[in-house]
């Protein structure tokens, strides 16, 4: 430092051109997820210019979930930006951080970025850093703030992320500081000037394949999911992406899970354990599967009446038995045909598999019309309503009484007095 010279702090101002520069950052944020609060990540990409972002929430900062952010953004953007987009140090994109600006970078990271054709810009560590990208760093919480405050209640990311979309759209009408025109008309202007995006995308997801255990179950990265139980001992192939995770059986995918985070944390679906709950009915109430049915609402109301009804009937491990049986009828007919089948075998004492078939395919044909706005506190059950199933013994005693004569069987008694050929 010269003499009489001391260095000062403060903020110098930049100049961006339209469609070369772009930020990217995570930010934290919680959501109430089927019920459960839980921390997620909104990842943010806003070009320099005009300020356009494409803000998505995904269920942990994994590489994964890095990359397909930039590929929702860039299809949102319907380019790339030209000259590099800004970086802090995310574990998603760099191994090890070196001297300077310098980073070494992860092998997948260095084909996406290959692939879309864009050079990252690394900040440097720290307080100094995070002033270099100082756009998305306000935006993330700005956007956070906004729109996330309260915590936003959804059953699924997917559900959120859609919501997110529809919330990008309507803020390009916000003019920014400092700015006479607003966000979408400014990116109207630097739309023509970004990169054309690659005709194929790429695959960010990360392809495993590990093997089912005993309990139909596979673990990836510490966290278990459910797969059919004519897997068991196999190994499977499985794709695991942002927010979901595939099984495949070839080309064709047999289970689809959301992804999970927590360590130890467990995903299973009833309809991945019925053949073995054939053969073991007593592993049903207590099954873990069972719970998450209950919990997502796949088994409903109309499920659990026709349980009781059919444990009344035939007993515990036969009642259980003819409700797998109905659970089995879900992979080849719609849902709400099938709780009409049951709600009808219901009503007409016929706690059968073999009656929740003929009237589910019955309701599937005729489709009903859509039910009538009730109150939910008057509206009485499904399986209370009337039913299009007959009672046999009851209809018997309704018939008029038969007084025509007993057939006859004289003429084949003559068959039997008549002797054959060649006898005396």
């Amino acid at each position: 430092m010269l003499e009489g010279r001391r260095h000062l702090t403060g903020m110098v101002p930049q100049v961006h051109l339209p469609g070369e520069e772009a930020e990217v950052d995570f930010a934290d944020v919680w959501v109430r997820l089927a019920g459960e609060v839980v921390k997620c990540h909104l990842f943010t990409l806003r070009l320099s210019y005009s300020g356009k972002a494409v803000h998505r929430v995904y269920a942990s900062q994994a590489q994964e979930s890095f990359m397909e952010g930039h590929v929702e953004a860039f299809n949102v953007l319907g380019g790339v930006p030209t000259r590099h987009i800004r970086y802090d140090n995310l574990k998603p994109a760099v191994n090890r951080i070196c001297t300077g600006r310098s980073r070494i970078e992860s092998e997948r990271w260095v084909s996406f970025r290959a692939h879309y054709g864009f050079d990252a810009f690394y900040c440097i560590p720290g307080e100094d850093g995070a002033h270099e990208k100082g756009g998305v760093e306000h935006e993330g919480g700005r956007f956070r703030r906004t729109h996330l405050v309260p915590v936003p209640e959804v059953a699924t990311l997917e559900e959120l992320n859609a919501k997110i979309t529809e919330i990008d759209a309507a803020e390009d009408e916000r003019i920014l500081a400092g700015k006479l025109t607003t966000v979408g008309f400014n990116f109207y202007t630097e739309a023509d000037q970004l990169a054309p995006l690659p005709l194929e995308e790429f695959e960010c997801g990360v392809t495993l394949t590990p093997k089912v255990d005993r309990s139909s179950r596979i673990t990836v990265r510490q966290c278990h999911y459910s797969v059919p139980a004519r897997f068991i001992g196999q190994n499977v192939r499985v794709l695991l992406r942002g927010n979901e995770l595939l099984i495949f059986e070839r080309r064709n995918v047999v289970a689809r899970h959301p992804r999970l985070t927590r360590r130890g944390d467990f995903r299973d679906e009833l309809d991945h354990y019925l053949e073995i709950l054939l053969v073991k009915p007593g592993a049903m109430a207590g099954s873990t599967a069972l719970v998450t049915a209950r919990q997502n609402g796949s088994f409903t109301e109309v499920h659990e009446a026709f349980w009781a009804a059919a444990r009344a009937a035939h007993g515990d491990a036969a009642g259980t038995r003819a409700l797998i049986e109905v659970l089995l009828l879900h992979r080849r007919m719609p849902a709400t045909a099938i709780e009409q089948g049951m709600a009808a075998a219901i009503r007409a004492g016929a706690v059968t598999a073999d009656v929740v078939a003929v009237e589910a395919r019955r309701a599937a044909a005729l489709a009903p019309p859509p039910p009538e706005d009730l109150d939910d506190e008057c509206e009485p059950p499904p399986w209370a309503e009337p039913s299009g199933v007959v009672s046999l013994t009851a209809r018997r005693a309704q018939l008029p009484e038969d007084n025509r004569p007993l057939p006859t069987v004289a003429h084949y008694d003559q068959l039997l007095t008549r002797q054959p050929k060649g006898t005396a």
